[in-house]
């Protein structure tokens, strides 16, 4: 399945269109910038696209990361980006193209996906704020299952946001991954064949590549100050509640694929939800509910039905 954007606000057309024409993976007139932060007051714009320079300059909504399609210099958030994506108090974007929030609850993990090869779960963190009695809450962490091997990806907890400090955490089978904080920075696994890391930031961004399998690129962003006045998510000076804004794209899916976003990519899957109201929201909160991040035993579990993935994982080639 190629990657698709979710062309929310009118300057992301034209990089729409691009990618939609590009294929699969992320066209190579894409690149991920981190601006290098406030200067007197006003986030620095930089330059780049190569040879043919351009200022860029990300948007409000996401300043410590973003995409900038060259030469034309058009910048775009992640969260804008393509059907598989979780942003922020949880907004998926589903296979169907429909945004949709599912909230989880703090401190427990959730099937995300859920296949015959493949299962990830999320872990999510979240506040009450006693004033409204609302509970608000993000993905910190997933845990991905394939074969007989377990990748962790996560944010670390973090007081005080600062985006030049990574705050990643990765582990393959409960081996730390370590991954030199420079762009374009690539861990290769010796174990898994086709299981790639690369840094597309200097912090706090990576893709991470599983061939014929998946493609997901993670960022780690705080809840900022401004967020949670806007919000009422009631954040404290304890916790800048760290957490990832993730796009997933999946090669190899059956049509029995469940999970909170996994079931929005069958043939015969039916969207009932109230699409039209602004915060449309998935229920059913039980049925995705794990015991771990890394257990299988969701209500809609899938995984280990087939094992064809090891031919994949296994492969040389």
């Amino acid at each position: 399945m190629a990657w698709q954007l979710i062309a929310l606000l009118p300057v992301a057309l034209v990089a729409a269109a691009a990618v939609a024409a590009a294929g699969a993976g992320l066209p190579s007139n894409f690149a991920m910038i981190t601006p290098r932060g406030p200067i007197l007051g006003k986030r620095d714009a930089g330059e780049y696209c190569g040879k043919r320079k351009c200022m860029a300059k990300c948007e409000s909504r996401c300043p410590d990361q973003c995409f900038v399609l060259c030469p034309s210099c058009k910048t775009l958030c992640m969260c804008d980006y393509y059907p598989g994506i979780s942003c922020g108090d949880p907004r998926f974007t589903g296979g169907d193209g429909n945004n949709f929030y599912f909230h989880g609850k703090k401190d427990q993990d959730f099937c995300v996906v859920s296949d015959a090869d493949l299962h990830v779960n999320a872990h999510f963190i979240g506040t009450h704020n006693p004033a409204t009695d609302r509970n608000f809450t993000w993905i910190q962490a997933i845990g991905m299952r394939f074969v007989d091997h377990r990748l962790f990806v996560g944010a670390k907890k973090t007081v005080k946001w600062n985006n030049r400090v990574d705050h990643l955490e990765m582990a393959l089978d409960d081996e730390t991954i370590d991954l030199p904080a420079k762009l374009d920075a690539r861990w290769e696994s010796a174990a898994v064949a086709g299981l790639t890391i690369t840094r597309t930031a200097t912090t706090n961004g990576i893709r991470v590549q599983l061939k014929g399998v998946f493609d997901i690129m993670a960022s780690v962003v705080p809840v900022t100050e401004k967020d949670s006045r806007i919000h009422n998510y009631g954040v404290t000076e304890e916790d800048c509640l760290a957490h990832l804004d993730i796009g997933f794209k999946f090669h190899d899916l059956t049509d029995d694929v469940h999970g909170v976003l996994g079931q929005t990519y069958r043939s015969d899957y039916i969207n009932k939800l109230r699409v039209s109201a602004s915060m449309p929201v998935m229920g059913g909160i039980t049925s995705y509910v794990s015991s771990d991040i890394f257990a299988t035993d969701c209500a809609v579990a899938r995984f280990g039905r087939r094992t064809s993935i090891s031919m994949v994982a296994s492969s040389d080639s």
